[in-house]
This record gives structure tokens, sequence and C-alpha cells, in this order.
């Protein structure tokens, strides 16, 4: 395909992908106000206005600017527009790329996105579900005689970030499974780094959690080394089946494999004709300084 059908394809693309956010998001306009709810259940509300928030048991959820009502309601549906439309525009992205690929590339692209979609939906579901611990911690750390007066934005921008650094951390093993197919990583390697891998974990869960408790990190770190050590085990067993399908994986770094030379095989070694001579000068004439071979 020429480069300006390309650029026409891809633009064809594009509007359908962003005609389907556009609507998808103008549907969520009608249901914004129970988004909004949703997504900011998980904040401990006080009953009572700020007298009953001091000291951090509760909070006051509030909108500080005129525009903030606007600018939440529409920051919200727009959000839920491109989570809820995610199968037609990711659709369009795959139509545009998949052309390009081989059978084989299809295939891996198929596995991994089969094992992404679950897993990234697990993670989020697991921040959503700690999302209350969370937040009741960080309140929690509000000294007596103060009181905590939330914007809604930055709730929804917390929940959010939660749900997304939840999401991504729990995509790493599928990446060690991708990178060992590749033949890139080793399961023993793999395996030999586990000690840093927990210790890095856990210190990753402690920041993306930002909460004094052991609960968040935990939640966060657990899932992480669990599906960790299951890429190490499906990493050896892969290794194991590829030694098998491999027939000079018993010969040594500076020993060659023998050399088939049955007729046909691959690796027959074809004899060296020789050279055929050049032929001789049939005079001694030159043409400009040169003779006929020069």
């Amino acid at each position: 395909m020429p480069l300006v059908d390309h650029l026409r394809e891809l633009r064809n693309r594009l509007a359908k992908s962003l005609l389907a956010i556009v609507a998808v998001t103008v549907v969520a306009l009608m249901f914004s106000e129970q988004l909004m709810q949703f997504l900011s259940e998980p904040v401990p509300k006080c009953d009572d206005g700020l007298a009953q928030s001091s000291g951090g048991n509760c909070a006051v959820v509030t909108f500080n600017t005129l525009l903030a009502p606007f600018t939440v309601t529409i920051k919200v549906s727009l959000m839920a527009g491109m989570v809820a439309s995610c199968p037609i525009w990711l659709y369009q992205l795959w139509a545009f790329i998949a052309p390009g690929l081989h059978k084989s590339e299809k295939k891996y692209t198929y596995c991994f996105l089969t094992a992404a979609v679950p897993l990234f939906l697990a993670g989020a579901y697991l921040a959503y579900v700690i999302l209350p611990i969370s937040m009741k911690v960080l309140l929690s750390l509000t000294p007596d005689g103060s009181s905590n007066i939330l914007t809604l934005e930055d709730v929804l921008d917390f929940t959010t970030r939660m749900v997304l650094v939840f999401g991504l951390a729990f995509e790493l093993p599928l990446v060690l499974v991708m990178l060992n197919l590749t033949g890139l990583v080793t399961g023993r390697r793999m395996a030999g780094w586990w000690r840093g891998v927990v210790m890095g974990v856990f210190v990753f869960g402690a920041v993306a959690t930002p909460t004094t408790d052991p609960i968040g990190m935990i939640a966060l770190s657990g899932p992480i080394v669990v599906l960790y050590f299951l890429a190490v085990g499906f990493s050896l067993l892969n290794d194991k089946r590829r030694l098998r399908k491999n027939p000079d994986a018993g010969l040594g770094d500076d020993e060659a494999s023998e050399i088939d030379l049955a007729p046909g095989a691959v690796g027959e070694v074809e004899p060296v004709t020789v050279a055929r001579a050049l032929p001789d000068q049939a005079g001694r004439d030159r043409v400009n300084g040169y003779d006929d071979i020069t």
C-alpha cells in the first residue's frame, strides 16, 4: 500500500476511535453523578459536617472553585468514555497494525492480550478494595482539632493513580514471560534474581501505596511476588522444552557439531569447481593505452 493510502487509513481509524470515545462520553455524562459517587465511595465521609471530622475520623468532600463541578464532571465522563470504548479503539489500532505482522507475531500478540487484560483488571480490583483502608490510614494522621476537607478532584486523582499503579504492576510477570519466550532471559537467570526482585517489589509497594500500615504494601507486593515465581516456573519449563528440541544442546562452546554428508541434507558439502581461466589476449593492440583485458 502506498504511503498516502496508509495515512488515509490511519486518519479513518483515528476518526472512528474518536467518534466512539465521544459517543460513550456523551452517554457517561448522563450518569456522571453516579460515577462520581462510585469513585468517591472509598472516602469515609462525615455525616455531621466538619465537627465530626476533627482528628481524622472522616472527611468532607467539597468543590473549591466555581468551575470545579463542571470540570470534574467532564473529566470523569471522559475517563469513563475512554475506558468503556477501549474495545473499539483498541480494535482500530489492531486493524491498522495487524497487516504488517507475521503469523507468529500475531499469535504472541493474542496470547499477550489474553493474559494482560485479566491481570490488569485483577490489579485494578485489588486497588479499589484496599482504597478504603488506605484512605482511613492517611486520614488518621490528622491531629486533633483539625478537619479534613478534600476536593473531589483530588479524590478522583488518587483513586485513578492507585488503580493504574496496581494494574500496571500486575503486568510485570507477563513481561518476564514474554522476554523468556523471545530468548532474552532464561528461567535460571530469573530464579537467581529472586532476592533482589522480592526486595524491589516490597520497596515499590511501600512507595506506591502512600500508607503507614503494612496492609497496603502487602496487598500490592504479595500477589506480584506470587506471580513472579509463577513466571519463573513457566520459564524453567519452557527452557527445558526448548532444550529438548535443540539437537546441539549437548555440545560444548568449543565443540563443533557433526556434518551430515547425506545427499540433500542440511549442511551437505558441495564440491568446489575450478574457476574458468581468463581468455588469452588475442593481440597487442591497445585502445587509449589499455588492452582488451583491462
